[in-house]
């Protein structure tokens, strides 16, 4: 997908001896977004959006030491080894001698006819690294600006994590000039070294610059449109965050002092073996207890609390991605860590004054948040009509933020139907879901609508499934209604000439959430659920009513097709 672009000249900063003045410049091609403000809370907002760029810029995937250097001298070598090896008299030696001589003066030649195209190319990587952030990442990042909060949004590099710094309008003073939406704002790594000058003693104002909107003549020279091709995970990638963010979690409320107990072992230690994981040991009435893999070294975290009522153990990788927080201990109140499971994400929230960071962290670091992790998989798989869809997002966009109950009570529809309508809305990129405060949030990704042609299936489970269920090979499906208010789907999936039969079964929560799953296929056995349902238990999901509430004990739903 290619994402164009139009700013009216570049994001800056100006600084006095008593005043700082950072100026945004947004994209003049969407509907006009802009918010002028001066900020009252100065170092909490500094190290909220320094910790926003060590997301942009994080990237910890495998790069393997370059031995180019080396197999060049060893390829340079070999055939002086050899004949040294082979040699049997002086007089091959010195039929060689001149041979090597006349070789290294070439490669030296070539070496120096090679250097000024070396030295221009570093140049000019050194020179785009600087003014031209676009090259090296391929998103801008994000702002929206709410009638109650502004709030930026980012991926890392890696696709691995994702930040949102979320602002209340409380830290703003003298708001002058203000209009409401999403936008792209020009981003630069010059910008981010003007954030490091803010100081509490010197005034400073925010400006998501509303000049570029008010310019009549489009061929102004200050105008530059860059044209970016995004790949379609960069878009998935900010489609599933807030997909992961709607599961059960088990919650933890961390110290400052304990994140960085957390990450202050893991700069004094480098693991060299498996497993790097970090353990969160939760007993009822007991203290967190986080235990760092594999060096066995414990950490108790006294005054954090948690609400598990059993004992539960949950297991995380890429841990080394919670030192983008470490900026943010000194001015943080508090962390709340939402634990999705053993090899799930996990969303840690810094609550600042008026301020909340929150960073989604992928299963572990090669599994990224686009191409790995189906969580809208698991969400409320319920059919909604195109009028219901549209009420409820009319509604939103009355309100701009709304709880589930408060669009419920809106439209008159039930919480169910709400749920699965702003679900296809995330998938739309039109809505986020904002964890910090349990709201939903108008949110449009993109100036144009994205081709849901295009991402109609999140991932080769779901097209499967749909075929599945096309072709009729789901049998024997039934439901069963638990105390709880949950489901249990069970089901066999017949196999196409020469394969095998599957059977499978999904326990459903109360939300019509997916809590459990069990199949025979290859692909749960390898994953569990670390990936999402496999085909099979998505096709059962499909072929049942998931809105079935019937007191009978056991049923036969009909097919869905």
């Amino acid at each position: 997908m290619r994402f164009q672009y139009r700013y009216f000249g570049h994001s800056g900063a100006q600084h006095t001896a008593n005043s700082t003045a950072l100026q945004f410049a947004p994209d003049t091609l969407r509907a006009p977004v802009h918010f002028v403000a001066d900020i009252n809370r100065h170092l909490p907002f500094r190290e909220g959006m320094s910790a926003l760029h060590d997301v942009v810029v994080g990237d910890l995937r495998f790069k393997p030491r370059d031995k180019s250097a080396y197999l060049e001298w060893l390829a340079g070598q070999e055939n002086e080894l050899l004949a040294q090896f082979m040699a049997r008299s002086d007089q091959l030696k010195a039929q060689m001698a001149p041979i090597s001589n006349e070789l290294a003066e070439l490669r030296k030649s070539k070496r120096a006819v090679l250097q000024p195209f070396m030295n221009a190319q570093q140049r000019y990587f050194d020179h785009i690294y600087k003014v031209n952030r676009e090259a090296w990442f391929v998103l801008d990042p994000v702002i929206t600006v709410h009638p109650d909060r502004v709030f930026f949004e980012c991926f890392s590099q890696d696709e691995s994590s994702y930040g949102m710094f979320s602002c209340s309008h409380d830290i703003f003073d003298r708001v002058s000039d203000h209009a409401f939406g999403t936008t792209n704002v020009d981003y630069s790594e010059s910008l981010y070294d003007e954030f490091q000058k803010i100081r509490d003693y010197k005034t400073t104002r925010l400006a998501i610059d509303p000049g570029g909107f008010q310019v009549q003549s489009d061929n102004d020279p200050a105008f530059h449109e860059p044209k970016i091709d995004v790949p379609d995970s960069w878009v998935r990638g900010f489609l599933q965050v807030s997909s992961a963010m709607l599961l059960p979690a088990q919650r933890l409320q961390l110290h400052p002092m304990d994140v960085h107990n957390i990450c202050l072992v893991l700069r004094r230690r480098k693991e060299r073996v498996g497993p790097r994981s970090l353990r969160f040991i939760l007993r009822p009435g007991q203290p967190v207890r986080i235990l760092f893999e594999p060096w066995g070294h414990e950490l108790v975290c006294p005054r954090s609390t948690h609400s598990a009522t059993s004992d539960i153990d949950i297991r995380v990788w890429g841990r080394r991605r919670l030192l983008q927080l470490e900026r943010l201990v000194p001015v943080a109140q508090g962390f709340t860590v939402h634990l999705l499971g053993t090899g799930m994400p996990s969303f840690w929230v810094a609550q600042l004054p008026d301020m909340e960071f929150t960073l989604g962290l992928s299963g572990w670091t090669a599994n990224d948040w686009s191409r790995n992790g189906h969580f809208e998989l698991l969400q409320p798989r319920h059919t909604v009509d195109q009028d219901s869809q549209l009420r409820v997002f009319a509604a939103l966009g009355e309100r701009w933020r709304a709880t589930t109950a408060e669009l419920a009570a809106a439209t008159g529809l039930s919480t169910l139907t709400v749920d699965a309508a702003l679900g296809g809305y995330v998938q739309a990129g039109r809505v986020v879901y904002d964890l910090a405060h349990g709201v939903w949030r108008l949110r449009e990704l993109s100036r144009e609508p994205l081709p849901m042609d295009k991402l109609r299936y999140a991932s080769p489970e779901e097209e499967a499934a749909a075929e599945l269920v096309q072709a009729r090979r789901i049998a024997n499906v039934k439901t069963l209604a638990r105390p709880d208010g949950g489901l249990t789907l069970s089901g066999k999936c017949k196999g196409a000439s020469g394969q095998r039969e599957y059977l499978m079964s999904l326990q459903l929560d109360a939300d019509q959430r997916v809590a459990s799953g069990d199949c025979q296929c290859s692909h749960f056995i390898r994953h569990r659920m670390t990936k999402g349902p496999c085909e099979h238990m998505l096709a059962l999901r499909l072929s049942a009513n998931p809105a079935a509430t019937s007191t009978d004990q056991e049923r036969t739903t009909a097919h869905i097709g």
